[in-house]
């Protein structure tokens, strides 16, 4: 909304007097919202957003395009700009008053930019599109991806034009604890009755480390069972009855509350390239015994 003012003047023998000063508002009659369906992310992860356009005037407008900036930043080492989020092709929906219609025209994939949108007077325009967060997402506590969508465009007669209008969504990096867990086995052919080892590679690739309170169970059921069982977690030697409970009768064995914690990961930016890297936080349980 744009406020006007205007006064008039009447000019005589020398003499000038002015009227009152009148102002009025011109109303916007287009106004856009834009909406991510949820608002974290993680990497390679897909993100749904919903732009929404509305009409109040009494005059239809056909010719608008809607270009999204995919949350293109720069980098403050190069001052190059980078792009987080890919558009993922073929997933525009179009609706016009709740009606889906036929996808409109996608003429640039980065930044997005969708064309021949049409909003009828009085009326309504929903467009949802899927994009997917890439190497240039920010990661780690408290990083965010802002993106910005600008509407322009013309009314059906391609004459009256309205001021381009913006609307942001911001999404924010999902923070927490997120593990993966692997399992070896050495020396993988091994005599009846043997020794071997298990070592249990647990990665945590959140930015929250598990801690203690977090309550991590560890279990597994070693077939065949396992004898003169010995346990160590990151170089600690565990006691059993402690730190963990092992039944040689079923091979069953499983941490007790409490006892594994892993690291929280390590985030960073190439400042040449701008992508971004997690090194995940490690613990390592060993386990070692002679097949029974």
């Amino acid at each position: 909304m744009a406020t006007f003012y205007n006064q008039a003047t009447l000019s005589y023998n020398g003499t000038v007097a002015s009227s009152n000063i009148t102002s009025g508002e011109i109303l916007e009659v287009i106004s856009a919202t834009k909406t991510a369906v949820s608002d974290d992310y993680t990497t390679n992860d897909e993100k749904v957003y919903v732009v929404s356009i509305v009409n109040t005037g009494s005059t239809s407008y056909s010719n608008i395009t809607v270009t999204d900036d995919l949350g293109a930043y720069s980098l403050s080492e190069t001052g190059g700009d980078v792009v987080p989020l890919t558009y993922e092709e073929g997933t525009i929906l179009y609706y016009v008053n709740g009606i889906q219609q036929a996808a409109p025209a996608v003429t640039s994939v980065s930044p997005l930019t969708v064309t021949g949108i049409s909003v009828p007077a009085g009326g309504n325009a929903t467009i949802v599109y899927s994009t997917n967060t890439n190497g240039f997402a920010p990661l780690g506590t408290g990083a965010s991806i802002v993106n910005t969508i600008t509407v322009s465009g013309t009314d059906t007669t391609g004459t009256k034009a309205f001021d381009p209008i913006t609307a942001s969504e911001t999404i924010y990096y999902s923070e927490g604890i997120d593990l993966a867990i692997s399992k070896s086995l050495s020396p993988a052919a091994v005599e009846e009755n043997g020794a071997v080892t298990y070592t249990f590679t647990i990665q945590n690739y959140g930015s929250t480390p598990a801690e203690a309170a977090d309550n991590v169970i560890f279990s597994d059921t070693f077939t065949p069972a396992l004898t003169d069982v010995t346990v160590e977690f990151n170089g600690t030697t565990w006691v059993e009855g402690t730190n963990y409970s092992y039944d040689p009768a079923t091979g069953v064995f499983t941490s007790l509350d409490g006892q594994i914690t892993v690291p929280a990961a390590q985030f960073s930016q190439d400042e040449t390239t701008g992508e971004w890297s997690a090194q995940p936080g490690v613990s390592t349980l060993i386990i070692r015994g002679n097949l029974a």
